[in-house]
């Protein structure tokens, strides 16, 4: 198996280059040449296995020859050992049709450890065979720098730069990466927004001045062995509603589109799935683009379910590649429309495409409050606003009742306690194995919006090529 960049230029990696490279270098992203795809009976054949079995034959065909089964096998055991429920992504009935498939078992109590902690293992397995040390330099809204944080703190040759807007995600994720005080990972507080920090971390890696000197990679969803990782619970949830023998439909909350991604891949891979409902919250340039073929950034308006709150959704381009015939030449210049005017009309081709598998809805406040109260009243569960807005999506798709409908339970509702306890009136407490967070000491940077300033923090603090 080998990857290609969805903007056509950039060489083709293997599985172990793609890891370690992240972003290609001509600002596309890695997918894989071609969608590997299991017959009825191999899917049938993985009921009941244990996730961590389960991960490692579902991902098998996309790591090709850099790792043997046996040791892929040995990398999700470990992975998977750290989580706190031993089906590490376990199913829960809500009603006759909602189900939530819980994500937040992990170390940082969100469904980017699913990922994340096999990425480190990944990170550290192909550096150990040689090569330069690795600069990991990420943004994020919140869940992805603790996970990547946790997954990488005092692994050996790899440096973490984390990049999140000031006071734009919660005290709970703020803490989960700035109290990490292992010297390989460097939190920095931006001025601006998370598209700021995620357009300063992509002009990084087209940075020569930096690339030359450091082998800089990605933790971000558009690193493609983190997304690879995330297709396997979409395989997980569906054997165990009836896959391959009956279609099952999923309510993805996304900002950055790569969780609902993996959905498709899963889909194209040969998983009966009925329909993949992209939920955003007002921040809605995915359900625009899906609904009316627009795709423009509008101003981020934070809100209660700051992850979500992205107007630029990077993984939305691996899509827009392969329902557009797979021209990465066309992509480059569709992009780079898009990145010099902030907007973009999808093509027929693409929205058709998408069309086939993808519906979308938009919640506001108060679509998310009531949400987090029907659950709380009708099934004692109470969720975080981010799985709200899923749920509020799941209950207004209109999808077959004989369907069940998933919807993704993102992150662990004592990680944003202040908007959980204002709709239900409940307050959710942390977990035992983070409940000291309050207590420990922070340590970051904060520096302003500005390339050169964040380019200077980290060529002063990483470790050079050679």
């Amino acid at each position: 198996m080998d990857y290609i960049s969805t903007r056509g230029s950039a060489p083709a990696l293997d599985f172990a280059g793609a890891t370690l490279a992240g972003l290609a270098n001509d600002g596309g992203l890695y997918v894989p040449r071609q969608w590997p795809r299991f017959t009825e009976a191999e899917i049938a054949a993985m009921a009941g296995l244990p996730y961590a079995e389960l991960a490692a034959r579902v991902m098998q065909p996309f790591v090709g020859d850099c790792l043997t089964p046996e040791r892929l096998l040995e990398l999700t055991r470990q992975a998977y050992g750290r989580f706190a429920h031993k089906a590490v992504t376990p199913l829960k009935q809500l009603d006759e049709q909602q189900w939530l498939l819980e994500l937040f078992h992990g170390p940082t109590l969100a469904f980017k450890d699913v990922a994340l902690q096999l990425l480190g293992l990944l990170f550290e397995e192909f550096l150990g065979r040689g090569g330069d040390p690795l600069t990991i330099v990420g943004a994020t809204s919140g869940d992805t720098g603790s996970a990547a944080i946790d997954a990488v703190a005092g692994r050996a040759r790899v440096e973490i730069f984390m990049l999140h807007p000031k006071g734009r995600v919660s005290e709970v994720q703020r803490r989960q990466m700035t109290t990490v005080l292992a010297p390989n990972v460097h939190n920095i507080a931006i001025e601006g927004t998370f598209d700021d920090a995620q357009a300063m971390v992509k002009r990084m890696f087209n940075d020569a001045a930096m690339t030359d000197r450091f082998a800089i990679g990605a933790v971000n969803s558009i690193n493609w062995a983190r997304l690879m990782a995330q297709v396997v619970y979409y395989f997980a949830a569906g054997l165990q509603l009836g896959a391959p023998h009956r279609k099952v439909a999923f309510s993805v909350p996304t900002g950055n589109f790569g969780d609902v991604f993996a959905g498709y891949v899963a889909a194209q891979m040969g998983l009966p799935i009925e329909r993949l409902i992209v939920a955003t919250n007002v921040n809605d340039i995915l359900h625009r683009a899906l609904t009316t073929g627009d795709y423009s950034a509008g101003t981020v308006t934070p809100t209660a379910a700051p992850s979500m709150d992205i107007q630029v959704s990077s993984n939305f381009e691996r899509l827009l590649f392969d329902l557009g015939g797979r021209n990465g030449a066309a992509i480059a210049a569709q992009m780079a429309g898009f990145e010099s005017t902030k907007a973009m009309q999808l093509t027929n081709a693409q929205r058709e495409g998408a069309a086939a598998l993808f519906t979308s809805a938009r919640a506001d406040a108060d679509d998310m409050a009531r949400a987090l109260r029907w659950a709380w009243d009708q099934t004692g569960e109470l969720l975080d606003p981010h799985t709200a807005i899923g749920l509020h999506a799941a209950q207004h798709a209109g999808i077959d009742p004989a369907v069940p409908v998933v919807t993704l339970a993102t992150a662990h509702p004592a990680k944003f306690g202040d908007a959980v306890e204002r709709a239900t009136g409940q307050r959710p407490v942390l977990p035992a194995r983070v409940g000291d967070l309050f207590e420990r000491e922070e340590r970051l940077a904060e520096l302003p919006g500005d390339y050169a300033a964040i380019a200077d923090y980290v060529a002063a603090c990483a470790v050079p090529r050679g």
